[in-house]
């Protein structure tokens, strides 16, 4: 048997209905994974045929960023189709192809679902703008204009400016959260909620194992359309482009974050329910209660069952004392609710260039990720150790860089194409010019040559991937004995009797590490370097380096 094949007989968890409960989710973002067709955009096919690279990782599940019919204004995440695949990707026969291909190496699949808005082309904005009579007339929020014209309210785009967009049509306002090319769905009305609840019962019976719920907590307004109340500019730490966008300048208090959401979750709950061993996890886009939200929305079995926010997406680097306090936080508010932990995404500079980490801090930081209560997301090329690309003005997609360059260059640099090889200028992506540049800089990080390397980046997140899969304690355990101090971040994950002791030097110097009491073991097939010099009490911890131990006997 091959390795490949051990590794998919060991991920099989169809019949574990909690196998997301620290389950390791690979994010693909399917423009810059692989192309197949020489168009330079990546698609369903091209990650069929890499998706032995994700298995060899060892992770449980892929998240496909969006791939359904859109004019791509925000690269899929304005549909205008629900139910059809964009021909920029494929088909939806390609879709299949995939599911299928994927369960046969034992990864589940979640598709990124945008329930709080479409794309301004879809049908339902065309017929929804044309009257305000018409059956869809309400799909939408609408509001009238002030008696001077201007805007129902104060309320912000995230990408700038107003979220209000005029509507001659109507003579009316339609609110768009992000773009104005993204008019937001009006999820007060119960026609709107059946129709997306259908849009995700068709993708579970095409064989999705779940959704990635994009910006979930925008789903509902505030009806009465009430101004925000200014941020105290102290509390001002959004995630993305804080220093351009007054966005940030906001309380968020009714543009989002409406109790209504709670009901529909559950409804969506309840559809999901019917499929066994699905899973939905939810992107909580608040910059200020956002682990309230996420502790809500996922508590008491019947909403979403994780959800993830920004605390460790953020600029802010995780020191030993931030790790603490986030985690603290999180498990004085999490209650029977469930996380989900990433350091990059698709949305954020790669956190290799956000934290400025060199080669040992980036695995120290991965080794602690994959250490964490909850379940964890890795964004494609951060097993690779990738950087922020630098992109060109000339080179911009995204219209959110293109807005506030060059103060804010946007999120295309950490969306530049995956180098597989490192004797082509396009790294084996493409054989056409690809939709973003190839960073020079990747090639030497490329899987073929890491592949090689027995001391690779990539090796070592297979190994820590696979190290976390062998200690239930890492899945499923709880979080005990949470301490900082010196450099140093230590905690003890305990499941069934088993308790493991895991230790994070997050600085460029030696440092003692104190053993809680009883006797300890460390475990040597921790991707780390053995420490020879532990007395049972004390190990001296060399710089970015983790100590992993076993508990033989309690004091």
């Amino acid at each position: 048997m091959t390795l490949m094949q051990d590794m998919a007989r060991d991920t099989i968890v169809a019949q574990d209905s909690d196998w997301w409960r620290g389950a390791v989710i690979y994010q693909i973002y399917p423009r810059s994974f692989q192309d197949s067709n020489h168009d330079g955009i990546g698609d369903l096919a091209g990650i069929i045929h890499r998706l032995g690279h994700v298995a060899e990782l060892g992770v449980d599940a892929i998240w496909i960023s969006p791939f359904f019919r859109s004019p791509m204004l925000d690269f899929g995440y304005d549909v205008s189709d629900y139910r059809d695949v964009d021909p920029m990707f494929g088909s939806l026969g390609d879709f299949d192809a995939l599911i299928s291909r994927a369960h046969e190496l034992g990864l589940k699949v979640l598709i990124d679902l945008v329930l709080s808005h479409t794309s301004n082309q879809h049908p339902w904005f065309h017929e929804s703008q044309t009257s305000r009579d018409n059956p869809k007339a309400d799909w939408y929020v609408w509001a009238d204009a002030k008696p001077d014209g201007s805007p129902p309210n104060n309320w912000l785009s995230i990408f700038g400016g107003s979220a209000w967009e005029w509507s001659g049509d109507r003579m009316q306002y339609f609110l768009h959260n992000f773009l104005k090319e993204q008019p937001d769905l009006n999820l007060h009305n119960p026609q709107v909620q059946e129709e997306l609840l259908g849009v995700a019962r068709f993708w579970l019976d095409r064989g999705v194992d779940g959704f990635r719920l994009d910006t979930i907590n925008f789903y509902f307004h505030d009806p009465e359309l009430r101004d925000n109340p200014a941020l105290d500019p102290s509390q001002r730490n959004a995630t993305i482009a804080p220093e351009v966008n007054p966005y940030n300048w906001q309380d968020h208090l009714y543009d989002k974050n409406q109790p209504e959401n709670l009901e529909f979750l559950r409804r969506l709950r309840a559809l999901m329910d019917e499929y066994p061993a699905t899973t939905a996890v939810g992107e909580v886009g608040d910059a200020q209660r956002g682990m309230e939200i996420q502790a809500e929305y996922t508590s008491g079995g019947d909403k979403v069952h994780m959800c993830y926010s920004f605390e460790f997406l953020s600029g802010t680097t995780p020191t030993p004392e931030r790790v603490v306090d986030v985690l603290t936080d999180y498990e004085e508010k999490i209650g029977d609710g469930w996380a989900c932990w990433a350091f990059s995404n698709h949305d954020v500079v790669r956190h290799a260039s956000r934290w400025n980490l060199g080669e040992d801090a980036r695995r120290l930081y991965a080794a602690l990720l994959l250490s964490l209560r909850g379940t964890v997301c890795l964004y494609q090329g951060e097993e690779l150790g990738l950087t922020e690309a630098y992109v060109s003005y000339e080179d911009l997609q995204d219209p959110y860089g293109i807005r506030f360059w060059p103060k804010f260059r946007g999120r295309d640099g950490c969306r530049t194409p995956i180098p597989w090889i490192s004797d082509n200028q396009n790294g084996g992506f493409s054989d056409a010019k690809p939709w973003l540049p190839v960073a020079v800089e990747h090639l030497q990080r490329s899987v073929g040559d890491q592949s090689a390397k027995d001391d690779s980046t990539l090796a070592f997140y297979r190994q820590m991937i696979h190290f976390r899969r062998a200690w239930a304690p890492l899945v499923k355990g709880t979080l005990e004995e949470l301490w900082s101090g010196d450099g140093i971040v230590s905690f003890v994950r305990a499941h069934g009797g088993q308790r493991l002791f895991c230790a994070f030097n997050m600085t460029n110097l030696a440092h003692p590490v104190a053993l809680p009491p009883g006797r300890w073991r460390q475990d040597k097939g921790a991707p780390f370097t053995a420490i020879e010099n532990d007395t049972g009490r004390q190990v001296m911890l060399p710089p970015y380096q983790a100590y992993f131990a076993a508990l033989e006997e309690a004091a």
